[in-house]
């Protein structure tokens, strides 16, 4: 049993007892080369805790191996996603033979050969554990900006390499949520900066390429610590969107791609209950709501410049017996994933003439769900 030592924690002007405060361990330690008093105990309380349990399950070992063996055989080592078309270029990721970590790949359209933008392998090279994060490539598809994480806490390293170089740029960002989210000037990118201590996804911040990171301005904080922030961008790469979420509401802000050094503008103030998310493209906005009771959530629109609840026109109603999960947008096509008595659907619905069909895929039992789009003007889905 692990040793209690009562320590009072004092949070949102509330004070609770946490007896076992004396193991978390800063970053400090746990990357110092030497453990301090701390470390040591907390170590040693683990090993024992590791021995107890190779004791405890050391009859199993025989078995556990086997089982291991079996899930290892199903999943195929040198595999490789699908290509997808984005501005441009086609991307892709494999998977090698002996190799832990995915290579990404990619291949300008009209051309033969595809080119690495990013091996995992090398950048894991003399680490534990390595965790890629956010990658995205800049709008005039010259730079790739990408979270490292070397410790397994979801606590990323922003960089950036020029991939007509192949050098990664002195820009170097630590404490981050991973993502970077580019301007139109493939310049300046928003990303999310995380409390040190509770890890929280707290602060939106704009850094400018060649600029010192201290100088990045502050565009967005949230300050109840109860919410979490997050990145995005329209389908009409018009908008960089802000979503301050916990379990029981959503609040949605909007920074101009062409000027995000500007104040972020609230779309709907956030209230207990209410849960919304938003896209926009061809000068319209799509909001997926739960609003005036809709468990299943329904899905509306608002003019770009009325914004507020009271304008938003209904497009799919709320039903008592269909979940409506998620939606994609498309110049010309709305597609919307709906879970009907259990299974997933996928609905095609013409914006145009409002008309829609249903994929058929053939079976009584099935997984579907919308992938990888970036084409809003694609008349193909994924």
């Amino acid at each position: 049993m692990a040793e209690k030592i009562p320590y009072i924690v004092e949070s949102n002007g509330n004070e609770r007892v946490d007896n076992y405060f004396w193991m978390r361990l800063s970053d400090d330690q746990k990357n110092a080369v030497s453990p301090d008093d701390q470390t040591a105990r907390v170590l040693a309380w683990l090993n024992a805790e590791n021995d107890y349990a190779g004791a405890v399950m050391k009859h199993t070992g025989s078995l556990q191996e086997k089982l291991f063996g079996e899930l290892r055989e199903r999943i195929r080592e040198d595999d490789e996603t699908v290509p997808y078309l984005d501005n441009g270029y086609y991307y892709h990721t494999k998977y090698f033979s002996g190799k832990e970590y995915a290579v990404y790949y990619r291949q300008k359209a009209g051309t033969d050969s595809a080119v690495v933008i990013l091996d995992v392998n090398i950048l894991a090279e003399g680490h534990d554990f390595t965790g890629i994060a956010g990658t995205t490539v800049s709008p005039d598809n010259r730079l790739l900006a990408f979270g490292t994480d070397h410790v397994s806490r979801r606590q990323y390293s922003l960089q950036i390499k020029d991939l007509d170089s192949g050098e990664l740029l002195p820009d170097h960002i630590q404490n981050t949520a991973g993502m970077a989210v580019w301007a139109d000037d493939s310049k300046t990118f928003l990303y999310v900066s995380k409390d040190p201590e509770t890890l929280r996804a707290a602060t939106v911040m704009m850094h400018r390429l060649g600029t010192p990171v201290s100088e990045d301005k502050i565009i967005f904080h949230e300050g109840d610590e109860t919410f979490s922030v997050q990145l995005g961008k329209s389908r009409s790469k018009k908008y960089i969107i802000i979503v301050s979420s916990h379990t029981l509401a959503t609040e949605v802000r909007l920074v101009e791609a062409a000027d995000p050094g500007k104040d972020a503008v609230i779309f709907e103030p956030r209230v207990v209950d209410h849960l919304y998310s938003i896209d926009h493209l061809n000068e319209k906005f799509y909001i997926w709501t739960n609003s005036g009771g809709a468990k299943n959530f329904k899905l509306m629109s608002c003019p770009v410049n009325r914004t507020r609840m009271t304008h938003w026109k209904e497009i799919i109603p709320h039903r008592p017996d269909i979940l409506l999960e998620n939606f994609e947008i498309f110049d010309d096509y709305l597609v919307v994933n709906e879970r009907i008595k259990g299974l997933s659907n996928l609905r095609i619905i013409d914006i145009e003439n409002n008309s829609g069909h249903y994929l058929d895929f053939g079976e009584e039992t099935y997984t579907a769900g919308i992938s990888i789009n970036p084409n809003a003007g694609t008349t193909m889905l994924r």
